[in-house]
């Protein structure tokens, strides 16, 4: 078991149902750091009294020290905030659950200093996958993904050799909006596109599966964390959210990974690897659902999912840009600015007029995403 967790994003969904697995198996939390939330970030050092906690907004750096006054705790702020808790080793591991690119350099600087990380933070390897996991690769690092669908994928290959696998298959919700044309979706409001049927997620995040962009992004994800080419993944929609995502061997076997759709189970399987304790959540009662659905996804409705298919196909920046665009085009949306097929006609419209570019460095990365935001303001403006 993990002795020391430090937790990045600890107010967000993640964040606070990592602290409820901590908290049930009586884990260390080492440091906390959030985007904002001043109020939860205070509630939380006080219940877990960490070492250090970091508050990304610097204009909230001296609310939260004077609220934290009595503790001995050391608070932070800002990026270089973040990477200080990514670079402590006295932490076991780091989780890793911010939202956007903010994430990116955490990440890098928790593998210089070769800290395990639990990945909740997509962005990391959708933008800069190869370096991120050449770098990994070097020094020894352990990247245990937190997403269900992933952590379905790492529990399935357990006990099997890596090179008999030959597919993956990653399943999909399919959002609110599963079954509905082009047409229906002309009208759709931030509230319809926030209510999803199975996952209690944040707001972009819920976009995203709204869009099918987030399954675009685990499919890129999917490519560099199990190496992977696109041809060894499929996507499927499954409605009831049971089967998290499943591998076929080369005999035709296919091993799935099921359980209730709570993001617990993966969190706690990342922190604890290879132990399985008891977590604090629901057993799956398969009776309970009755029958489980599986179809093919609309490609040309949710045109994000093609689109971010084609950006890693493509290689290079391509994904980076991608992503990038729909941060932009998400943000827009939700402030009222665009509508919400714009998001998917933003994001490609960035990956064919910008041209992609191999990634040798952090900056190549941060280049390819400051191209495509601003090529996405300039086109909303």
């Amino acid at each position: 078991m993990k002795k020391a967790i430090s937790i990045l994003g600890s107010t967000g969904s993640i964040g606070t149902q990592s602290l409820e697995v901590a908290r049930s198996h009586e884990m260390q939390i080492y440091a906390l750091a959030a985007n904002r939330n001043v109020d939860a970030l205070e509630q939380q050092a006080r219940e877990f009294l960490p070492k250090k906690v970091c508050i990304f907004e610097s204009e909230k750096y001296a609310e939260l020290k004077q609220r934290l006054a009595d503790l001995p705790v050391q608070v932070l702020c800002g990026m270089e905030g973040l990477c200080d808790i990514a670079s402590d080793k006295n932490a076991d591991i780091l989780i890793n659950s911010v939202v956007g690119m903010v994430g990116l350099l955490p990440t890098l600087t928790a593998i210089s200093a070769g800290l395990d990380i639990a990945l909740a933070n997509k962005e990391t390897l959708v933008a800069g996958g190869s370096l991120v996991m050449e770098q990994a690769a070097k020094k020894g690092v352990r990247i245990y993904p937190v997403d269900s669908e992933h952590s379905a994928i790492f529990q399935c290959l357990q006990g099997n050799r890596r090179e008999q696998l030959h597919k993956i298959i990653l399943t999909a919700s399919g959002g609110p909006f599963f079954g509905k044309t082009r047409q229906e979706l002309e009208h759709v409001t931030v509230a319809d596109a926030l209510n999803h049927p199975n996952w209690s997620m944040g707001n972009k995040i819920t976009i995203d599966s709204a869009t099918l962009m987030n399954k675009g992004l685990e499919f890129i994800e999917a490519k560099w964390l199990f190496d992977l080419t696109p041809e060894q993944i499929e996507i499927v929609v499954h409605r009831q959210s049971v089967v998290h995502s499943a591998v076929e061997y080369q005999d035709c076997s296919v091993i799935a990974q099921m359980g209730v759709p709570d993001m617990k189970i993966p969190i706690q399987y990342a922190l604890l690897y290879p132990e399985r304790l008891p977590c604090p959540t629901k057993h799956l009662s398969l009776t309970d659902y009755g029958t489980l659905t599986f179809e093919k996804p609309d490609m040309e409705t949710f045109s994000c999912l093609k689109t971010a298919i084609a950006a890693i196909t493509t290689g290079g920046t391509a994904p980076c840009i991608v992503n990038g665009a729909n941060e932009v085009a998400v943000a827009a949306f939700l402030s009222g600015k665009i509508r919400f097929l714009d998001i998917g006609a933003l994001a490609q419209k960035a990956m064919e007029m910008i041209p992609a570019t191999k990634i040798e460095t952090y900056e190549d990365v941060m280049r390819a995403d400051t191209k495509a935001r601003e090529f996405v303001r300039n086109t909303i403006a």
